[in-house]
């Protein structure tokens, strides 16, 4: 066996056909049995489904040895492989990535309430053997993946600032990669993560949460690998439609604060790549498709190309920061218009005349620029000053300040506000108030006003 043979096989390993699996006892009595997914794990490693605790189960604790029959929709061809066992993983990156596939291939045929995985079984694989020829040529795709991501980098690579980047990740998965619906999100310090920017949808969903482990894009951000899904899954879907559900059954009692997430309704493909640097995950990109089936391997190789590039990008253009002086601030506001600024400490979150605006990191700037405004009339801010900020709790590493800056601007943009953020130099910006500001900080007992 060759490297190149378990990868090329990764075609038949999407679920499309359930896969064969073959153990014997002790005794050499053989067990032949059906097996959702088998999963590609390296060159030389698959990982199996453990879903059941059978006599295959027993079979394999006791021998340490399987064949597993593999079906390749795509050619007709039909492989056996001979495995070793190694281990069981009932978490982690790999186990969530099972997890999420097995979900969408147990909706697909109407097993969602007994298909659940309850680990990883996995093994080394030590000889391929053809049993089928391929009868059938693979059709070709529409795009090259490989010219498709050389564009995608070459469009990032003339990028000047992460504003730009987040405008040209996506416009090059859509234009060449030809995904028509895609998502960019920054990741936050406690594991949230929020849009940045959208493609192919009606609203953009600027600021639009995903928490914690939350769906597909949840899961690629705290387990740091991609997850990728080929058929419509309840377990993993995303909008309003939830909260509604929710709300109907008693669960929730009002509308939580935040901006709806502008997925499709019944999306039956989906994955989500994290966005890396160093170690850290900067953020995800989101794609999903009506299309069954329409992210495979080859597809996911692509995008995680593109998004090491992208995080790469993001940690080199971190907004260089200025020492130099800044302008004299003028209050550009008009004398005439008002509205009412409330802030929520517990997450900080900030309304604008009682309609919810933005929250996180983003939310805590923008409370903090409009408080010095009022205070003092000052429009000219700069990010360094911003940074050493110890009540904004800024990680240490520059491009989560411009993110979040970025995110601001384009969630005030959205919301056609009064009040716009606009970036004036190297390291600086202003806020530009066109309005009267009236601050109202939930946490206090008064409210301050300015004309």
């Amino acid at each position: 066996m060759t490297a190149l043979d378990l990868r090329a096989l990764r075609g038949a390993m999407e679920g499309v056909c359930a896969s064969m699996l073959c153990t014997c006892d002790e005794d050499g009595l053989p067990n032949t049995s059906m097996i959702s997914q088998v999963h590609w794990v390296d060159d030389d490693h698959v990982a199996l489904s453990y879903q059941f605790f059978n006599k295959t189960r027993r079979n394999l604790l006791t021998t340490k040895q399987a064949s597993v029959q593999l079906f390749d929709p795509g050619t007709l061809a039909l492989y056996r492989l001979d495995l070793d066992y190694v281990e069981t993983r009932t978490s982690g990156p790999l186990f969530e990535t099972m997890k999420a596939k097995l979900a969408g291939i147990a909706s697909h045929h109407g097993l969602e309430k007994v298909f659940r995985l309850l680990g990883s079984d996995i093994f080394r694989a030590t000889n391929v053997e053809e049993i089928l020829p391929p009868s059938l040529t693979p059709s070709c795709r529409s795009v090259s993946l490989l010219a498709a991501v050389r564009s995608c980098v070459e469009d990032l690579a003339r990028c000047r600032d992460i504003d730009e980047l987040a405008d040209a990740v996506l416009d090059g998965v859509t234009r060449h990669l030809g995904i028509s619906n895609a998502i960019l999100l920054v990741a936050e310090c406690d594991g949230r993560l929020f849009a940045l920017a959208s493609r192919g949808y009606a609203v953009s969903g600027v600021g639009a949460e995903i928490l914690p482990g939350e769906g597909v894009i949840g899961v690629a951000a705290r387990e740091g690998v991609p997850i990728r899904i080929g058929h419509f899954s309840s377990d993993y879907r995303y909008g309003a439609a939830l909260r509604v559900a929710a709300r109907s059954a008693g669960l929730l009692a009002e509308e939580p604060a935040g901006v709806p997430f502008p997925g499709l309704g019944t999306p039956h493909s989906q994955i989500a790549v994290p966005v890396m640097a160093e170690g850290r995950v900067l953020g995800v990109i989101f794609a999903e498709s009506d299309e069954i089936l329409r992210f495979d391997h080859e597809c996911e190789d692509a995008l995680v190309l593109v998004a090491s590039q992208l995080g790469s990008m993001m940690a080199l253009l971190g907004e260089d920061e200025t020492d130099e002086a800044l302008p004299a601030s003028s209050d550009v506001g008009a004398p005439g218009s008002s509205v009412s600024v409330r802030y929520y400490p517990r997450d900080d979150s900030v309304f604008l005349d009682h309609e919810y605006l933005i929250k996180g990191v983003a939310g805590a700037i923008l409370w903090r620029l409009l408080r010095e405004h009022v205070a003092t009339g000052r429009t000219d801010f700069t990010t360094r000053e911003l940074r050493l900020d110890q009540s904004l709790k800024l990680p240490d590493h520059a491009e989560n300040l411009d993110a979040r800056l970025i995110l601001l601007r384009r969630r005030l943009e959205d919301r056609d506000a009064c009040l716009r953020i606009e970036k004036t130099g190297r390291g600086r910006f202003r806020l530009v108030c066109q309005c009267r500001i009236v601050l109202d900080n939930a946490g206090e007992d008064e409210a301050s006003e300015v004309a």
